[in-house]
């Protein structure tokens, strides 16, 4: 969908394009939350966290901060209901036990530069994407979410992985950071500044590529630590010696991350040269890579698989868990200047 170039008339459109699906995914259960966590809670339990989170992200990222407003007016939500779209992982945390997956994530700069990645998330939310076209950027986004990964008309591409570890606190949502950074950032030196200086609510890496350079951030509360190559990749433990001893996944949960951090490096050094679109989605189309739905709504599983290339502006998106399904290209309405 296209939004402008005004925040709170793109976050209008947005909210006006997708009323009837935001108001019924707060309805259900509270965003799904209490289906994924015990005790359940209440919209006014909640309030005072997020009006902090809020003040944070109207300080450091005004333009979203109105975005926000925009998409409760267009949705016809309460700022709060808004507000929690876009909070929805602050407020489940983070548990030692991830049973299955959170992301593979990788960027290539040989040939043409590509950032892919699958994305796992517990909560089905493969009925709740959508790809915002902004102007200046394409974004993917789930159920209301202002961000979540995406590419910039300057050729930056952003992608992510939970990683676990420091104290989550009222901030900026990585979500929200990533689509600072497409709104702000004209590649991935620039983007790693603009990180150094937002107050994140929570740990993440950010996977970075642009035409010439790539690199991934892993962030622990106010530490952050750059890892650049021409070949990267990422799943949800930390690799920066620096950090690694400060991570918290369980081991069954790290033994997971491992095992598709070995497949996925495995498979892209086996990867030929001039490898293209196709190429990239069937790396991540198999096992340990492609987490499958087991059934339960509480368990991460792959609910879409995303390539983006950078110089051409574009995000191609395979909805569902990776195995099979259409591939939607988005073009960015300007394209990208050479």
């Amino acid at each position: 969908m296209r939004t402008g170039a005004d925040p709170v008339e793109a976050g209008r459109a947005h909210g006006g394009a997708r009323k009837h699906a935001l108001r019924a995914f707060v309805d259900d259960d509270l965003c799904r939350l209490n289906r994924l966590r015990r005790p359940p809670l209440t919209l006014a339990e909640l309030v005072p966290a997020l009006d902090a989170h809020g003040a944070v992200i109207d300080a450091a990222t005004p333009a979203l901060g109105q975005e926000i407003l925009g998409l409760a007016e267009g949705a016809g939500l309460t700022r709060h209901e808004a507000l929690l779209l876009q909070l929805r992982r602050e407020v489940l945390g983070y548990r030692s036990v991830r049973p299955a997956g959170d992301c593979t994530t990788y960027a290539r700069l040989a040939d043409e530069p590509v950032l892919a990645q699958t994305v796992d998330l517990n909560g089905d939310l493969d009925d709740q994407i959508a790809v915002l076209d902004t102007g200046r950027a394409l974004v993917l986004s789930f159920a209301g979410l202002l961000g979540y990964l995406g590419v910039n008309t300057h050729g930056l591409a952003v992608g992510l992985n939970l990683v676990v570890g420091g104290t989550w606190r009222p901030g900026v949502p990585p979500y929200l950071a990533i689509r600072h950074l497409l709104d702000t950032a004209r590649d991935v030196t620039e983007a790693i500044s603009l990180l150094g200086d937002l107050p994140l609510a929570s740990s993440r890496s950010v996977m970075l590529c642009d035409r010439g350079r790539a690199a991934y951030v892993e962030i622990l509360d106010d530490q952050r630590r750059v890892v650049t190559g021409e070949t990267l990749s990422h799943t949800n433990h930390y690799l920066h010696p620096d950090l690694a001893p400060h991570d918290e996944l369980n081991v069954f949960a790290r033994n997971s991350s491992t095992r598709r951090l070995d497949a996925v490096r495995s498979r892209l050094a086996a990867l030929p040269a001039g490898a293209g679109v196709a190429d990239h989605f069937a790396l991540l189309a198999d096992p340990p890579i492609r987490v499958p739905d087991p059934g339960d709504i509480t368990v991460e599983r792959t609910v879409a698989t995303v390539v983006l290339l950078p110089a051409r502006g574009e995000l191609h998106v395979r909805p569902g868990d990776g195995s099979a399904g259409q591939v939607q290209r988005f073009r960015p309405r300007a394209g990208v200047p050479r």
